[in-house]
């Protein structure tokens, strides 16, 4: 099996990460609670209009209450949007980078994944249909929706990294020098706490799912300076401001190629 094809009709959800609390342009149409057998999602999901385009909006970690990245109800937040009829995700995370090209201030649309988390609720399968349910994870990332990102960056002119491997751990601590020297040897490219298990739920539900990711700070013992909030927060406002930008020009192209 390759990459998954990209389901039509379109319509898309956007997870918004740390720094992302709403959509520019957003013409709000209503808000769902999205309660559904998993749970509560993180908080109640935004619908709307941007450009013409329909749009269902979910900040992961809550909004005004923060959510830390282990305790995150991913199954109730992809069920929730599943069940609005969402057929593509564009998910927004904060990370570290790692890899030399990966540095503060650089936008990543990663191809690769690995997932070093644990005891987070991974799966919809709870083993009651009597039957083995394995999905194909060789590809994480659905490759036509990534492929409409990286365009719209290169229409926008906001540099980017087209690929890399993004490792997902469990936080909310943040790595070890020790343990970024080891995801390194792994071939990982940038850190960060929230990539799973949204995106192999979301290829569970047979939603496309591609993510852009915002390096913030370099991984434990690659920069000159201690990791500080304040320091990861300045950042962080500046790329949340290019990723709205980059969503801007992202909303109508995929509207307009009606993936």
């Amino acid at each position: 099996m390759t990459e998954s094809a990209v389901p039509v009709p379109l319509c898309l959800g956007i997870i918004g990460g740390t720094g992302i609390h709403q959509v520019e342009g957003l013409q709000l149409l209503g808000e769902h609670p999205g309660d559904n057998a998993y749970g509560s999602p993180s908080r109640p999901v935004q619908e709307g209009m941007v450009d013409g385009q329909r749009v269902f909006f979910l900040q992961r970690h809550g909004s005004p209450r923060a959510i830390p990245p282990h305790l995150v109800n991913y199954r109730a937040n992809i069920e929730a949007l599943r069940g609005l009829g969402v057929t593509h995700v564009v998910a927004i995370n904060a990370v570290g980078g790692i890899s030399p090209d990966m540095q503060p201030g650089r936008l990543v649309v990663p191809d690769q994944i690995v997932d070093y988390t644990w005891g987070r609720e991974h799966t919809f399968d709870d083993g009651r249909s009597g039957a083995l349910q394995h999905i194909d994870f060789t590809h994480p990332y659905d490759h036509a929706l990534r492929l409409a990102i990286i365009e719209a960056a290169e229409a926008a002119g906001i540099p980017h990294e087209p690929s890399g491997v993004h490792a997902v751990t469990q936080g909310p601590r943040l790595e070890t020098a020790a343990e970024v020297r080891r995801l390194a040897r792994e071939g990982c490219d940038i850190v960060g706490m929230t990539g799973m298990p949204e995106a192999a739920l979301a290829r569970e539900c047979g939603i496309a799912y591609a993510t852009i990711c915002m390096v913030v700070n370099p991984a434990a013992g690659l920069g000159d300076l201690p990791l500080t909030q304040d320091t990861m927060r300045d950042i962080l406002q500046r790329e949340a401001a290019v990723v709205r930008r980059l969503l801007g020009c992202l909303l109508p192209r995929l509207g307009a190629q009606g993936l």
